[in-house]
């Protein structure tokens, strides 16, 4: 049977919030957070104490590790041996601590992250300046409490004659609270302090005269004193923080990044294999080499370049896609009267500045209380000097040690203490110059204990006290800061050539979507016809255009695509090609209608849109550059079941004919369309009637070559001379093209304005392609309805018309000149 009254019954929600409620204040009290006063962890608290307890100090050799994590487990930290190890070499490490608190003899890690040698093998021992933090701790300067199974004492802080948390910094993360404190210049920190003290209302501003930022180990450069500022006034902010990298030229031309200092926190190795990642990667273009020279004389990374590479866009793309530059986010965490506090720098100063105040007290009451007994004994010794006779005879007189004292105490009013030192006292202490001695040392504790009191009486003297402290240490340890901070962020821009080698190529893009680029060596060595397309597709763009230029590509619901065009598959001019949604997704019933090539988004060209149900839309072509381009970027605002038909590339000053599929063509100059805003709708480009739709817009500047071509669904084709329209306004009813049929009228399947070596291909219902040649028709009149060039009784109506696109180089002028 189970005995009932032992147990509790206790929801499991209680009992579990109950259990971990402790083990939290436990991890953040006692284990991840440093202590805002000495700016230790527990752990690393014990191990000093520990070290200075067992005399592991600077001035004695050095001990093998071991040893030491021993006596911490065994006699304060009950805990795992890697756990106190781990700790233990961290405070000796140049890279992570600005002032390290351990020196070490033996392999204690590198910056490539490598571990350290196992603790049989590395000694430890206390460095100088830790000394600092142990120093007077035997003056009852702070509290000890019974340690973890009561046979010994630990103290719950350390006196901290130095701003450690400041100094050193820390990084720890428990349940619920994290912490991230970079570790600061002790020359600076101390100024700080003191500046503190004489100005206890000293704003952010007045203490950053003396701390300008962060003083990392590593050095580095950091960027944006805003971020600095803001994390000293709120514990939180961020800075960039970047490495240390100067070019240097080499023979023939050549030159090479040398890197020597990194970011602190980052593995050198893992970056230099990044680097080299990069470069077999061809991710950036020009590295011809990566080593890593670092020595015992200094760390260096040399990032060799080729001929005529870009060192600064080279730079610039390693600082944004590498940990050569990375982000530090300050998490100013620490406790503080017992509580996990995030804090400012002002915060920190007066924790500091207060635990100063307690230590310096407490070490005054210990000295005077010291100083006060000592006058007493002193001047029980120079009172016994002067009756020597009697004390000696009393003494002699007596029958043992404590008769004597009694003696003493009965006939010459001496005290338990004082008679304790006279009959303690060797006989040749009773000499002339022991007896002035006696004198000059009352004289002296005179002196010490009237000093301790006026510092135990004034503020003023204690607060000296503690500023005179800390300016010797500033005189002892000082060093040169090794960061370097700017002022502003840079903003990085890199060229595309830097990260793209720059190549010519030939890039077909199909109405299906079927894009690639094809190297212009596969294209010379196929047949254009060779192609290979799939039933019913057809080219709708075929350019030669640079790796490092864009393409837009637009379908008919109003989206376009933004490809940079060296991330276009690289495919044999034979072969199909990759579906566009590879690259960017799309809808099923989305068609790309138009490819345009961009090399500048430059400020006096524009995108002109036209829309099937009679809107025109014109948008300054610089909108479309994107910067995020993963997914399909609206280009245009269509309402209900509105389709885009055409878009085409402008200078602002061309002109414009719409074409409806009832034969209606209006022609207009492109200063009747205001310029609007990428999402907007537009305005009406054509006045349409019921079931009237635009087939298509087409835009011009030469007056006197274009002809008018003109398709119908019942497959004739016409050729109509410009001369033969009037120039127009927008949103107007236009002119008629064809003469109109009672039975079986003629309806506009497509219209092209061509020039006079341009051909027309046009699909009609079976999906077979045909092709017209304009300039072999007659012009005709408005009023006719052309010539039959397919007999749609065989094939089916036409369903569309195009010109039929060429190879082009659309930026060769630009390259010429």
């Amino acid at each position: 049977m189970v005995d009932q009254a032992k147990y509790l019954d206790l929801p499991f929600e209680e009992v579990i919030g109950d259990r971990f409620g402790r083990y939290s204040k436990y991890i953040i009290q006692d284990r991840a957070i440093p202590d805002a006063r000495d700016g230790l962890k527990p752990v690393q608290r014990r191990i000093l104490y520990a070290m200075h307890h067992e005399r592991n100090t600077h001035d004695k050799p050095f001990r093998k590790s071991a040893k030491t994590v021993g006596v911490v487990i065994g006699n304060y930290h009950p805990h795992g041996d890697s756990s106190v190890y781990e700790a233990l070499v961290r405070m000796s490490q140049t890279w992570k601590v600005r002032n390290v608190l351990v020196e070490m003899h033996g392999n204690n890690g590198s910056v490539d992250g490598d571990p350290p040698a196992a603790m049989r093998y590395t000694e430890a021992r206390l460095s100088s300046i830790a000394s600092e933090l142990l120093r007077d701790i035997e003056r009852d300067t702070v509290d000890f409490i019974p340690n973890f199974d009561d046979t010994d004492h630990e103290p719950v802080v350390l006196p901290a004659k130095f701003p450690n948390l400041l100094v050193n910094g820390s990084t720890g993360i428990s349940a619920g609270y994290a912490t991230d404190i970079p570790p600061h210049n002790l020359t600076e920190v101390i100024d700080a302090v003191i500046t503190k003290i004489d100005k206890p209302n000293a704003t952010v501003e007045d203490l950053m005269k003396d701390i300008k930022g962060p003083d990392f180990p590593t050095g580095g450069i950091i960027q944006g004193i805003d971020g600095i500022k803001k994390a000293y006034e709120t514990g939180k902010g961020k800075i960039v923080l970047r490495g240390k990298a100067e070019t240097e030229e080499l023979r023939g031309g050549r030159e090479q990044i040398v890197i020597t200092e990194l970011p602190y926190d980052v593995n050198k190795a893992n970056l230099v294999k990044k680097f080299d990642e990069l470069r077999l990667d061809r991710k950036v273009e020009g590295i011809a080499e990566v080593r890593d020279e670092t020595d015992r004389t200094g760390l260096r990374i040399v990032i060799e370049l080729k001929k005529e590479a870009d060192s600064a866009g080279v730079l610039n793309y390693l600082f944004k896609n590498t940990d050569l530059q990375v982000s530090y986010n300050f998490n100013m965490v620490a406790i503080h009267n017992k509580t996990p506090k995030l804090m400012s720098l002002a915060g920190f100063l007066d924790a500091y500045i207060e635990h100063q105040r307690e230590v310096v007290t407490r070490q005054s009451q210990y000295d005077l209380r010291k100083a006060k007994d000592r006058a007493h004994i002193v001047e029980g010794l120079i009172k016994a000097i002067s009756i020597l006779d009697e004390v000696i005879a009393t003494i002699r007189s007596s029958k043992d040690k404590q008769d004597a004292k009694r003696q003493l105490m009965a006939q010459y009013d001496f005290t338990e203490p004082q008679s304790e030192a006279i009959v303690t006292l060797q006989l040749y202490r009773l000499t002339n110059t022991d007896i002035t001695s006696l004198q000059q040392e009352a004289d002296e504790l005179q002196k010490q204990i009237a000093e301790l009191e006026s510092i135990l009486n004034s503020e003023q003297k204690l607060m000296q006290v503690i500023k005179k402290d800390l300016r010797n240490i500033q005189k002892t340890y000082k060093t040169n800061r090794l960061t370097k901070i700017e002022d502003e962020i840079e903003e990085l821009k890199i060229n595309l050539e830097v990260m793209v080698a720059s190549e010519d190529v030939l890039v077909s893009v199909t109405k299906d979507g079927y894009v690639k680029r094809t190297s212009l060596r596969s294209y010379a060595a196929s047949k254009e016809d060779d192609i290979t397309l799939k039933d019913g597709d057809y080219l709708i763009s075929l350019e030669e255009i640079n790796t490092t230029d864009t393409l837009l590509l637009f379908t008919n619901k109003g989206n376009y695509l933004f490809v940079p065009v060296h991330e276009l598959p690289d495919i044999r001019w034979k072969d199909l090609g990759q579906h566009v949604t590879n690259l960017v997704p799309i809808n099923k019933d989305e068609k790309l209608i138009k490819a345009i090539p961009v090399r500048e988004f430059s400020e006096d060209q524009f995108l002109l849109f036209f829309t099937k149900n009679g809107m025109v839309k014109k948008t300054e072509l610089k909108q479309y550059l994107a910067q995020r381009y993963s997914k399909a970027l609206v280009a245009i605002n269509l309402k209900d079941d509105d389709e885009v038909v055409s878009v085409h590339q402008t200078d602002g000053n061309q002109e414009i004919f719409v074409a409806s599929n009832k034969g209606y063509g209006l022609w207009y100059h492109e200063s009747e369309v205001n310029t609007v805003g990428q999402r907007a709708a537009g305005v009406k480009a054509i006045q349409l009637k019921k079931e009237e739709f635009v087939v298509n817009g087409e835009v011009f500047d030469d007056l006197s070559t274009p002809s008018i071509v003109l398709l119908t669904q019942r497959g004739a084709c016409k050729r109509m001379s410009l001369s033969e329209f009037e120039q127009s306004s927008r949103a107007k009813r236009g002119l008629i093209m064809l003469r109109e049929l009672k039975s079986k009228p003629h309806r506009v399947a497509g219209l092209i304005i061509v020039n006079d070596q341009d051909l027309v291909q046009f699909q009609t219902e079976d999906g077979n392609l045909q092709e017209v040649y304009p300039l072999q028709l007659n012009k005709n009149d408005r009023y006719s309805n052309g010539s039959y060039v397919v007999d749609t009784d065989l094939t089916g109506e036409v369903v569309r018309a195009w010109k039929k696109p060429i190879y082009s180089k659309p930026f060769a002028e630009e390259t010429e000149e």
